[in-house]
């Protein structure tokens, strides 16, 4: 039996915001990096949480496991309020940084019997809880190694292994998987959901279009601050206008600003966008659509590098929610958008 706080059984929300905000001053410039954010995650759901670096989704991470106090509004986790009940709240929660917490000169089962005796279980219980987490998230092989010597997806599972140690009704992780290589990151994302099937609610920020997708049962786009979408991957995509068409143009930025202005008149093309060379266009059909769409620019002679049909995206979704593309691993680009 788990020497922890005893876990919520209501069916409310277990991670709620109401107007939550917050700004930090620079100079004589006020930032505002979180702007009136609602949000209602349910226990025992991934949740997602998108945005480019600077939308402020970390902000909001760092304030819902009281790291960061709120400038205004409200929030809960677990049934306690940030602000006033910051002790109650970090009792329930687990957080797994982007930066890790292992120490790299201990061993990975020190870690993990430190922090259960930090948490407050007994001798007893951290060690059959160790030898649990590491087995489960195959580090057994590697538990008497100095975490030093771990790999990058090693260490990303001990730093799991931490967050989880003392069983939380919530766990926030926070670009989990960043850095890792492709079969590591595929072997973070089965050890995610394990946790989700064991009734553990995650709150989950990336930027990796594909991890949102695999994993969130539900997720928010945000985007200077603000909410710029949410609902499940599914519904955020059928709501994407048809299938998307990107256009990568021989002659460059140049020819493709000379499209925009040409496929925005067309009645088939529902919307569309320019990134230097490229135009992404949607369009209800695309096997009616094509043949149309190259007639045009071929009309125009406007030749093509190449050409991409697609249905949509994540990305898409970002892109029309906000006017530009959400791109792994760097801040998006300013895009032109007509509508």
């Amino acid at each position: 039996m788990s020497d922890g706080p005893p876990r919520g059984t209501s069916d409310e929300a277990v991670i709620s915001t109401s107007q939550l905000r917050k700004s930090f001053g620079t100079g004589d410039k006020v930032v505002h990096a979180v702007k009136d954010v609602n949000l209602a995650v349910q226990r025992g759901e991934i949740f997602g949480f998108l945005g480019p670096n600077g939308a402020g989704k970390t902000t909001t991470l760092r304030m819902l496991t009281t790291l960061l106090p709120i400038d205004g509004g409200s929030a809960t986790v677990a049934g306690f309020d940030v602000g006033s009940q910051a002790r109650e709240v970090r009792r329930r929660i687990g957080f797994v940084s982007q930066l890790g917490g292992a120490d790299p000169d201990a061993t990975g089962k020190e870690n993990v019997i430190l922090q259960g005796r930090l948490y407050g279980l007994s001798a007893a219980n951290v060690e059959r809880r160790t030898d649990e987490l590491l087995g489960s998230l195959d580090l057994g092989d590697f538990a008497d190694r100095l975490v030093k010597t771990y790999s990058g997806g090693q260490r990303r599972r001990l730093d799991i292994a931490l967050g989880i140690v003392h069983e939380p009704e919530v766990l926030f992780l926070d670009e989990p998987s960043t850095g890792l290589d492709p079969q590591s990151r595929a072997n973070l994302w089965d050890h995610v959901r394990r946790l989700r099937e064991t009734g553990t609610t995650i709150f989950l920020t990336t930027h990796y279009l594909d991890e949102a997708d695999a994993l969130s049962g539900r997720l928010a786009i945000m985007d200077h601050g603000e909410i710029v979408a949410e609902g499940t991957p599914i519904a955020l995509k059928r709501d994407v206008a048809g299938e998307s068409v990107v256009v990568a143009f021989s002659e460059g930025a140049a020819a493709a600003a000379r499209a925009v202005g040409i496929l925005e008149a067309q009645d088939f093309v529902h919307d569309l966008s320019r990134d230097d060379d490229e135009v992404r266009l949607y369009v209800a059909q695309g096997s009616t659509a094509l043949p149309l769409l190259l007639r045009v620019l071929d009309a125009e002679a406007l030749g093509i590098r190449t050409i991409q049909l697609s249905e949509p995206t994540l990305d898409d979704v970002f892109l029309r929610h906000t006017g530009r593309s959400l791109r792994d691993d760097e801040t998006p680009k300013r895009q032109e958008v007509a509508s």
